[in-house]
């Protein structure tokens, strides 16, 4: 009986990581580009008291092993990269990326970062930045006598200068992707960085060779979808509780061999 209890703290230790899963992602239901995390579990070693396939006799095996399990864990948090919902804001500092892709960022230490979030807007030098104030990359600086920013699906930026006719180019924002997306580093501030897991950034410009468009006035919203993030917690919930049942099931079974020593 002593195994059983240790295995159902196992049970109870992995709903505990999926409830605070599920809890971050309710968190940030209202968060821009958010990505929400799924659990990944694993069952844990097994005792193997009969080995499957082994001889049962001189001229017999046994067709089924007797294997004893020792709980599960949660072993990654996966990220789920689905397209959020759009959400039009009319302000021409608002980006978003409608389909694959990143935006690069430029962290203070020159580490290079990703965000599908883009609420941009202009530090005072008028370089588009963050809310954080890191800088978009490439580097694009509106002018101060600038009337009017436009950003095409493409990503080319051009703006309307006062007193000229012609609108004038200030660069190209670039999409980056990932062969495996779910591998970056989630650092917060809507951040990820590359690892070894992920692959290396490949630029791309928007449109072109699978890579997503870039959408002005507008954000994409959290992929998070409440309903679902519920009926998770609900199943965790149960789960634990069935979990807890078995503690004091086996924990009462052993009371009463106590008791009748």
């Amino acid at each position: 009986m002593i195994p059983a209890l240790w295995i159902s703290k196992t049970g109870l230790d992995a709903q505990q990581t999926s409830i605070s899963v599920t809890s971050n992602n309710l968190a940030n239901a209202a968060t821009v580009g958010y990505k929400k995390g799924r659990p990944i579990f694993q069952d844990l070693l097994y005792q193997k008291v009969n080995q499957p396939g082994g001889r049962s006799s001189a001229d017999s095996y046994l067709p089924e092993g007797l294997m004893l399990g020792a709980g599960a864990k949660v072993v990654a948090t996966q990220k789920i990269f689905t397209q959020g919902d759009v959400e039009t804001t009319d302000n021409s500092f608002d980006l978003m990326i409608q389909g694959r892709g990143f935006f690069e960022i430029q962290l203070p230490d020159g580490t290079v970062a990703y965000t599908r979030n883009g609420e941009f807007t202009k530090n005072e030098e008028g370089t588009i930045v963050t809310a954080e104030g890191y800088p978009l990359l490439p580097e694009i600086q509106v002018p101060e006598n600038a009337t009017n920013i436009t950003v095409g699906r493409d990503g080319q930026v051009a703006v309307q200068i006062a007193d000229q006719a012609a609108a004038q180019d200030l660069g190209q924002i670039t999409v980056t992707d990932f062969i495996n997306p779910s591998g970056l580093e989630a650092i917060g501030d809507n951040l990820f960085l590359e690892t070894s897991a992920s692959g290396a950034p490949q630029q791309g410009i928007g449109g072109e060779d699978g890579m997503g468009t870039i959408r002005q006035g507008m954000l994409e919203t959290a992929n998070v979808q409440v309903t679902e993030e519920l009926v998770n917690l609900i199943e965790a919930q149960r789960i634990y509780e069935m979990n807890s049942k078995v503690l004091t099931t086996v924990d009462e079974m052993m009371g009463s061999l106590i008791s009748s020593v």
